[in-house]
C-alpha cells in the first residue's frame, strides 16, 4: 500500500525519512539496546536528545540567548490556562485578538484568571481576515496581548504580527516552523508539535527571561513555567519519544534547507490549491480573503452541502486523507503542514480541476 495524500488537521503527516529512520531504531537506539521509549529521561544518552532538539530549535528558529525553550505536556489547550495563570490576576486585564475558534477558546480560559479584553474585528467580519491593526481600546492597560498566528478552522493567517509595546504572546502551533519568525517580537511563543514539529503530546515554549522572572508562584509547581525553566524541561518525566521525533522532524527541515525553503515549498504547495479557487470561484468558494490566506490551511466550500459530500466521496476515493472541513463549519479543508509533499498539493489541485470541468 503507497502513502496517503495526508490533508489531516492534526496530528498530521510526518516526513517518510523521519519515520524511517524512527523505523530503523525503534528496538535498538545507538547500541543501548533498548529503544528510545525505554530510556531514563535522567540518562546521559536520552539527555543528549533533548539537548539536540532544543538547539535544533534555537537554530532554525533563530531563538535569542535570552529566551528559554520549554519542553511541556498538555498541548497548546493547556497552554490556554497556564498562560494567564502565570501572567494574569483577578485586578488585570488581558487582551485578546480574535481570529478564529483557538483563540476564542483561548480568551475563555484566561477569563476563569482575570479579565478579558476582546479585539473582535476578524469575527464581525465572520473570520475572513486578519486585523491590519489591534484595537487600541481593547489594548488598553492589558497586561500581554495574545494572537493566534494561524487559524486551523477558517483558514486564516498572520502574515504579519503586530507591534506593541505592550508583552505579545503567540499561539503558533499551526505554522510554527514553517516560515522565518523574528523571536524578539514575542515576550511568549507556545505550540503544540502535531502539525510541523513532530507528533502529538510534545508542547513548546519559548519565553523571554526576563518576563519568566515576573510569573505568578502562587500557582501549582508543575504549571509554573519558571519550574521548568530551572529544570531544563526535566522537573518530571517528559514525552521522551515525542521529543525524539521533534528532533528528528527538525533535523529534517535543516536538511530541506531551513525555514526559508520550508517556507517557498510551503507557499508553492497553497498557490496551487488557491489558483483553482480563483480559477472556478463559482464552484470554489474560498473562505478567507485573500490578503490573509493561509499556507497552512485552505478552506473552502463548494455550492451546496450535497455537492461538497460528493466532491469529499470523490477526494476519499482517490486516496485524498483529511479534506473533510472542521465539524463546527464544515465545507472542506486542505491541511499543508512541512511534511505534504508538493506533489499531494498537486495532486489534489488536478482533481480539483477535473471536478470543476465535470460539473461545468
Amino acid at each position: 500500500m503507497g502513502r496517503a495524500h495526508n490533508f489531516n488537521a492534526g496530528p498530521s503527516a510526518l516526513p517518510l525519512e523521519v519515520l524511517r529512520r524512527a523505523q530503523a531504531e525503534l528496538i535498538d537506539y545507538q547500541g543501548t539496546g533498548m529503544s528510545v521509549m525505554e530510556l531514563s529521561h535522567r540518562s546521559e544518552t536520552y539527555e543528549a536528545i533533548h539537548r539536540s532538539a532544543q538547539d535544533r530549535l534555537r537554530r532554525l528558529l533563530g531563538v535569542p540567548d535570552n529566551y528559554r525553550v520549554l519542553f511541556l505536556q498538555g498541548g497548546a489547550s493547556l497552554q490556554f490556562a497556564m498562560l494567564p495563570m502565570n501572567y494574569l490576576s483577578r485586578d488585570a486585564a488581558a487582551a485578546y485578538v480574535l481570529t478564529g475558534s483557538w483563540s476564542e477558546k483561548a480568551a475563555q480560559e484566561a477569563r476563569r484568571f482575570g479579565r478579558v479584553q476582546l479585539d473582535s474585528q476578524a469575527k464581525e467580519d465572520g473570520y475572513k481576515t486578519i486585523p491590519e491593526m489591534l484595537d487600541g481600546e481593547a489594548l488598553a492597560g492589558a497586561s500581554y496581548v495574545h494572537i493566534t498566528s494561524n487559524n486551523t478552522i477558517y483558514g486564516t493567517q498572520w502574515h504579519a504580527f503586530p507591534t506593541t509595546q505592550i508583552p505579545l504572546v503567540a499561539d503558533m502551533s499551526s505554522d510554527i516552523m514553517s516560515h522565518e519568525v523574528d523571536v524578539e517580537q514575542f515576550h511568549m511563543i507556545y505550540a503544540g508539535a502535531q502539525k510541523n514539529l513532530g507528533p502529538s503530546g510534545v508542547t513548546v515554549v519559548i519565553v523571554r527571561d526576563e518576563w519568566l522572572q515576573q510569573a505568578n508562584q502562587d500557582i501549582p509547581t508543575m504549571l509554573q513555567y519558571g519550574v521548568h525553566a530551572k529544570a531544563d524541561s526535566l522537573y518530571n518525566t517528559p514525552p521522551t519519544f515525542a521529543i525524539y521525533l521533534m528532533d528528528l522532524v527538525l533535523e529534517w527541515i535543516e536538511e530541506q534547507g531551513g525555514l526559508t525553503a520550508i517556507a517557498s515549498r510551503n507557499a508553492e504547495k497553497s498557490g496551487l490549491i488557491y489558483s483553482v479557487i480563483d480559477e472556478y470561484p463559482d464552484l470554489f468558494d474560498g473562505h478567507a480573503a485573500k490578503s490573509a490566506r493561509s499556507h497552512m490551511n485552505v478552506t473552502f466550500r463548494l455550492p451546496s452541502d450535497e455537492q461538497s459530500k460528493e466532491f469529499l466521496a470523490q477526494a476519499k476515493a482517490l486516496g485524498f486523507v483529511g479534506v473533510k472541513g472542521h465539524r463546527s463549519v464544515g465545507g472542506c479543508r486542505v491541511s499543508l503542514y512541512n511534511a505534504v509533499p508538493v506533489e499531494s498539493a498537486a495532486r489534489f489541485a488536478e482533481f480539483m480541476r477535473d471536478y470543476a470541468r465535470k460539473s461545468r
